[in-house]
């Protein structure tokens, strides 16, 4: 009989089954800790709420009746900011950016995809063993502690 203990709860998580010496980046090749690693959940969810919060406060000092405005000013800054500069207002507050896996800025065309999937919200919330989500997989780009 199943009891629920081997069922977990939603609110842990996917399990990944890691092996000694592993750590999410490393088939990346990217380091377990310090510079240019990968950022951690909490920071990159806390830039997350910066960002929509600023432009949450933007719209509703525009237009608070139409819904359409903050979202489209959260993927116009991820666009623009993330596409030239490698990362958003929050990012920039948590010392976090957003890389290609060579390392450069994403650029315009990433960006573009990028910002359009996290506005979806979903794809934010699937991630891979790596801890990238899938806007982060389609634009091939990673968040990164600066």
């Amino acid at each position: 009989m199943i009891n629920r203990d081997d069922l977990g709860s939603w609110l842990e998580g996917p399990r990944f089954d890691r092996e000694a010496g592993d750590w999410p980046g490393k088939r990346l090749g990217l380091p377990a800790t310090g510079s240019h690693s990968l950022a951690p959940a909490w920071k990159r969810i806390l830039a997350l709420l910066v960002d929509w919060l600023m432009c949450l406060a933007i719209a509703n000092l525009v237009d608070p009746a139409n819904p359409f405005i903050a979202p489209g000013l959260f993927a116009l800054e991820n666009f623009l900011l993330i596409g030239t500069l490698g990362y958003s207002v929050g990012h920039r507050i948590f010392g976090i950016e957003v890389r290609r896996l060579d390392g450069h800025v994403p650029g315009m065309l990433k960006s573009l995809i990028r910002a359009l999937l996290v506005v979806l919200v979903v794809p934010a919330l699937i991630f891979d063993r790596d801890n990238r989500g899938l806007h982060d997989l389609a634009a091939g780009t990673v968040i990164l502690r600066r």
